[in-house]
């Protein structure tokens, strides 16, 4: 095979650098001119630069450092040519006080759904698509989310740094939201021929981890951090070698991570030690657990389940969990026990769109004997499956073959 050109390598070498530092150059620069727009369009010149450059110069040693070097210098052009600044970039000019308060009673104005998806497109690197499937809302609705949360950010004039005191413990939940929106989006993919995007699991357990030693007495981090360990156990276990989904009760479970496992455990116990049992990452934390200790599927506490989904219903509601609560209790009582707690999801306006509900229906509807009934579902649910391995598994449990 031969060796790409070096135009071609510099060019690669340049993707390879933006996937890892797009997010930290973005960041520093909305710390720099509290305007997320505005930080996009600097990060995106100086990519542009790079792009003009490297394949001449070569690709410097610290390429992070180049980026950033290359925006700042457009920034103070830009304000240099407007004359302002003195008054609009203080992290430049060191001239101006920053103004904490106000800024934090304009950010009020901006809710937790917008600073997520914002944070899950800029931090994350999920598309609209994706975080609109995490929160199982319209692809619009998200991308005004987007255009406000930056709007909002722009017009307060936020400063672009670790929160303090109570301002911490009011964000924090936003910040372990998006952790757990990102994994979810690896653990599985909203549309692509990929199932799972292990790389986006890997990151949020990265983040995760840091997050439980810089707030170690937070027990809802540990909660999430066990929850993503037990998960992420099952990697190896969740596709056939040419990518075909494995479902959970089918899986080998020789092939689960018991280092991931162990950890997890840990983590769990931490929770629970910090009074944190009823939080709801521990309790889905705990769910997760009753699979990691049965050896096979048989074997897995069923009723606990149940009990746990019934905890978390009450604990934080949503379609969601409604949903898994009736595979829990179908699980554990029958198939009837499971349909009956689906039926008022029918006219859930976040489901109607949502494919796992008819291969719900369906997987209860074929353990009842109505297969009619359940390949009408299975072919319903392979409709609106976006990720190419779902549904192709729903179309071969449409025609019977799976």
């Amino acid at each position: 095979m031969d060796s790409p050109s070096p135009e071609l390598a510099t060019h690669r070498a340049i993707e390879a650098v933006w996937r890892i530092e797009a997010a930290k150059l973005i960041a520093g620069l909305t710390r720099i001119t509290r305007d997320v727009g505005r930080a996009e369009e600097l990060a995106s010149d100086a990519l542009v630069v790079a792009l003009q450059q490297w394949p001449a110069t070569g690709v410097p040693a610290n390429p992070g450092a180049w980026l950033m070097q290359t925006a700042r210098r457009r920034a103070i052009d830009q304000y240099r040519r407007a004359r302002v600044m003195a008054r609009n970039l203080p992290e430049l000019t060191y001239a101006e006080e920053l103004r904490a308060e106000a800024a934090a009673d304009d950010a009020a104005r901006l809710d937790d759904e917008a600073r997520a998806a914002l944070t899950l497109r800029l931090v994350g690197g999920l598309t609209t698509a994706e975080i609109a499937r995490a929160y199982l809302v319209p692809e619009p609705t998200i991308q005004q989310r987007i255009v406000r949360a930056k709007k909002t950010l722009a017009e307060a004039g936020v400063p672009f740094e670790v929160p303090r005191g109570a301002d911490r413990a009011v964000r924090l939940g936003s910040v372990l939201e998006v952790v757990y929106l990102i994994f979810n989006e690896g653990y599985a993919a909203t549309a692509g021929a990929d199932w799972m995007r292990t790389e986006l699991c890997d990151e949020a357990l990265r983040v995760g981890r840091i997050l439980a030693r810089l707030a170690p007495e937070e027990p809802e981090v540990h909660g999430l951090v066990a929850l993503m360990e037990i998960q992420a156990s099952r990697a190896a276990a969740r596709t056939e070698p040419d990518g075909t989904p494995i479902l959970l009760l089918a899986q080998d479970r020789s092939r689960w991570n018991r280092i991931l496992i162990r950890r997890g455990f840990a983590a769990l116990a931490a929770a629970e030690a910090l009074g944190g049992a009823r939080g709801p990452y521990a309790l889905q934390a705990a769910i997760a657990a009753c699979h990691a200790r049965a050896p096979a599927g048989s074997d897995t506490d069923w009723e606990r389940i149940a009990r746990l989904y019934d905890e978390l219903a009450l604990v934080t509601p949503s379609p969601v969990v409604e949903l898994n609560r009736a595979v829990a209790h179908a699980m554990a009582y029958g198939p009837e026990a499971g349909l009956r707690l689906l039926a008022p999801l029918a006219d859930a306006p976040q489901l109607r769109n949502y494919h796992l509900l008819p291969a719900v229906r369906g997987d209860l509807m074929e353990k009842l004997g109505r297969f009619d009934e359940a390949r009408a579902e299975f072919a319903r649910a392979a409709g609106l499956a976006r990720n190419q391995r779902e549904r192709e598994l729903m179309l071969r449990r449409a025609a019977g073959q799976a």
